[in-house]
């Protein structure tokens, strides 16, 4: 009994697997129905399945994909087209059977799903009897097809009872490279105008044209073996204890001068890494999995709102934690619902707007700045902002007077208010009002942000940015009061360092509220003193760390920064996740334990969107017409002092000299999961070489090309309004600036960042790739 029970649970596990596979396929037939490859594929999925379930004694299940296999038979042999209603049919089998196995699995049991209506169904497509007008007389039974089954294609069952003679290998033998991912019911589908859906560009490997013997498992597959979930889990947490160990070490011996000592430590911080990042891996999954079933989804929507959409899915290979998959489903899901519901016009009216009849979404995923990005894009009408503030106000939402003084980017963002909606008429898909802010919720939850961009009668993206895990992250210390806090570095724009003698001068005031005017823009500060109604008085300097939330900037003022670091992500006691502030703990290097920043909360609980509106009122005198740009001073040597353009600078590092390795005669730092080319600058331009001790790094990202730049030390920040400027004939520098009272050299940076990477600026960017500059520090003296 207990082999039978193995064989079952093997058999639900890959039959489920091949389910979502079959979806793909099928829609991707509809689309392309000439092709014997993905037929091969459908066939040999419904004919494994209907095999195994007859060795099983499953018969309810035999019996479905029994019938649905003769009729892909017909449509092998060339007696039947690949049309709408075939696929309607089959896609319907398709559900049957997801629901047979679905109801197995709870109760070994196939009884309480009805099997007859889709039997039947099939049954009078396959004798050529039209669909009964009647819906209430009685179905057909079904009958046994003699369906002659292609040798070529054709899987033993005796492959699945071997099996469970050889228990130690089950799990590789039956295991696929496909992770598994639960199963979701697809509601049933409106029978509207025909709708045009297929994948332009998917990242799900296509079945082989040739296929030996009838095997359908790659190579691949046979290295692969199922683990327990919780083993994972456990694995997770004694990583997570080996960093904060890590950490400890690293600290201890940083004030050592034993140099064997520090070898070690180094290399042991080497290994914890790697360990740390090969854990990780083991829960990685690709995003496909969560996309697997957006083909069915949209070619359903599409059929019942009588639209033709083109779904486009770049970048499924791009992997996220398996808690962060699950949680991300429901949003994505919601988003592509939207889009084709509100989003996409019908050909019709596609056309007399001049647009291609077929509506265009895309689902793009890639790694930016520490984060996955999922974006949705449809190229439909677009969100208006003028009905958006109508229906808010409306609503009781808004104020005119709040509204007036938004931007169009801020009213598109109402959207996510609860129980916000622009829908005309409330259908099963969408008008009720519950959506958008359930999807904010559900990200902001796993610590991920959404925000959206949308022009009238272009289109609409909606962008998701999703932490890879919620164990380990990387965050910046700081310290209010006398206490530490971890600020998660996905939050984190950049930081601006106040000595005494500018943070009298540079705090303006709106109202009441406290700004700082950065690079011409006023930001709305909020102080963590207040914030957590902490004692104590400020002091003179204070450090800025502007940050993102809702789509909005702001800063957050703490006493001083300490380090950015790995930390481990502990939970809260219940006290303090009543203060809804905090996002987690993590114990520190020293043994402290700091608390995390929830950014999100911050940002709410300071009201800072009615802060920006109030700020977005404000027209300041002191914005001059004129053009200026911010330059990086930094120094070559004693004598000379470089300047760079602030706005290609994407992050400020100092980092150990041990650091640096080499490879291929060229130097190299590896760098948040990269391997950086470093580029010294006092060699490019026959400079001094920087002393001993920590080396200041300027990291430049250009899409998906990074370089590191070793610089002699940091300087400072300044506006470029100096009329006091020759052109330079020397190699890499374009021309002098009298910056500050002194001669500087402004940097080439083409010249130069190409002697280390020579496709930085040749390499074209990625199409809709935007560079996100996180956590830049700004040194202001």
């Amino acid at each position: 009994m207990e082999g039978i029970d193995e064989i079952v649970r093997e058999f639900l596990i890959e039959s489920t697997e091949n389910l979502d596979q079959l979806d793909r396929d099928l829609v991707a037939l509809e689309s392309d129905p000439g092709s014997r490859e993905l037929l091969g594929s459908i066939f040999r999925t419904i004919h494994t399945i209907k095999g195994t379930s007859g060795f099983l004694s499953f018969h309810a299940l035999e019996s479905v994909t029994h019938v649905g296999e003769s009729l892909l038979v017909e449509l092998r042999g060339g007696e039947r087209q690949m049309d709408q209603p075939t696929t309607d049919v089959l896609l319907e089998m398709v559900d049957t059977v997801r629901a047979i196995l679905e109801r197995i699995e709870e109760s070994s049991l196939e009884d309480g799903v009805e099997t007859e209506a889709v039997v039947a169904r099939i049954q009078r497509m396959l004798d050529g009897v039209a669909e009964p007008v009647d819906a209430s007389e009685p179905a057909v039974a079904a009958e046994r097809v003699d369906a002659v089954v292609p040798e070529d294609v054709a899987e033993p069952v005796e492959e699945l009872v071997a099996v469970a003679a050889a228990p130690t290998q089950a799990a590789v033998s039956v295991a696929t490279a496909t992770p598994v991912v639960g199963a979701s019911r697809v509601a049933p589908r409106s029978r509207g105008a025909r709708a045009d859906v297929h994948a332009a560009t998917t990242t799900v490997a296509q079945p082989p044209a040739q296929v030996a013997g009838g095997a359908t498992r790659s190579a691949s597959v046979e290295t692969s073996i199922r683990v327990d979930v919780e083993l994972l889990d456990e694995l997770m947490r004694q990583v997570g204890e080996l960093v904060i160990v890590r950490n400890q070490i690293a600290q201890n011996t940083g004030r050592d001068t034993d140099p064997e000592l520090l070898r070690s430590a180094q290399r042991l911080s080497t290994i914890a890494t790697e360990l740390q990042e090969g854990v990780m891996k083991t829960r990685m999954q690709p995003i496909e999995h969560v996309w697997s079933k957006m083909p069915r989804v949209v070619r359903d929507l599409a059929n019942g709102a009588g639209k033709q959409v083109d779904l486009e899915m770049v970048g499924g290979e791009t992997e996220l934690d398996r808690s962060l998959l699950e949680a991300v489903k429901d949003p994505l899901t919601h988003l592509v619902r939207n889009a084709v519901d509100h989003g996409i016009e019908t050909p019709e009216q596609r056309e007399a707007a001049g647009k291609p009849r077929p509506g265009r979404l895309v689902m793009r995923a890639y790694h930016a700045g520490g984060q996955v990005v999922v974006e949705v894009r449809d190229d439909g009408r677009g969100i208006d902002p003028e009905k958006v503030a109508a229906k808010a106000l409306q609503r009781g939402l808004r104020t005119v007077e709040q509204l007036d003084a938004m931007s169009v980017s801020e009213l598109q963002s109402l959207v996510f208010l609860p129980g916000f909606s622009t829908a005309e008429t409330v259908t099963n898909v969408s008008g009720r009002g519950v959506g958008m802010d359930v999807v904010r919720a559900n990200l902001e939850e796993i610590g991920g942000q959404v925000d959206v961009e949308s022009e009238v009668g272009t289109g609409t993206v909606w962008r998701l940015r999703i932490p890879l895990t919620l164990a380990i992250m990387p965050a910046l210390t700081v310290v209010s009061g006398t206490e530490i806090y971890a600020i998660p570095q996905v939050s984190l724009l950049e930081l601006v360092a106040l000595d005494t003698a500018r943070t009298v001068g540079s705090i303006e005031h709106v109202g009441a509220s406290e700004v700082y005017r950065l690079r011409g823009e006023l930001l709305p500060l909020v102080r963590l003193r207040d914030v957590l109604r902490t004692p104590g008085d400020a002091g003179s300097s204070m450090v800025i760390a502007v940050l993102r939330a809702d789509n909005l900037r702001f800063g957050l003022v703490v006493d001083r920064v300490l380090n950015t670091e790995e930390i481990v992500v502990k939970p809260l006691a219940s006290q303090l996740r009543a203060a809804a502030t905090y996002a987690g703990a993590t114990l520190m290097g020293n043994g402290r334990v700091a608390l995390i920043l929830d950014v999100q909360a911050i940002a709410r609980r300071s009201l800072v969107a009615d802060l920006v509106e109030q700020v977005g009122t404000v027209v300041s005198a002191a914005v001059t017409t004129t053009s200026t740009r911010d330059l990086l001073v930094v120094a070559l040597d004693e004598n000379r002092r470089a300047a760079i353009p602030l706005d290609a600078v994407t992050r400020l590092e100092q980092i150990d000299p041990s650091r640096i390795e080499v490879a291929g005669h060229r130097e190299v730092l590896r760098y948040r999961g990269a391997i950086l080319p470093v580029l010294r600058l006092s060699s490019v331009l026959g400079a001094e070489p920087a002393g001993e001790g920590p080396l200041d790094v300027v990291v430049f990202t250009r899409g998906a090309r990074s370089v590191a730049m070793v610089v002699g030390a940091i300087v400072e920040i300044v506006a470029d309004t100096s009329e006091e400027r020759r052109v330079a004939d020397t190699h890499g520098i374009v021309e002098l600036v009298s910056l500050g009272g002194r001669v500087t050299e402004l940097v080439d940076l083409p010249v130069v960042l190409g002697s280390a990477d020579p496709g930085y600026f040749s390499d074209p960017l990625p199409v809709d790739g935007d560079v996100d500059a996180d956590s830049l520090m700004a040194v202001a003296s």
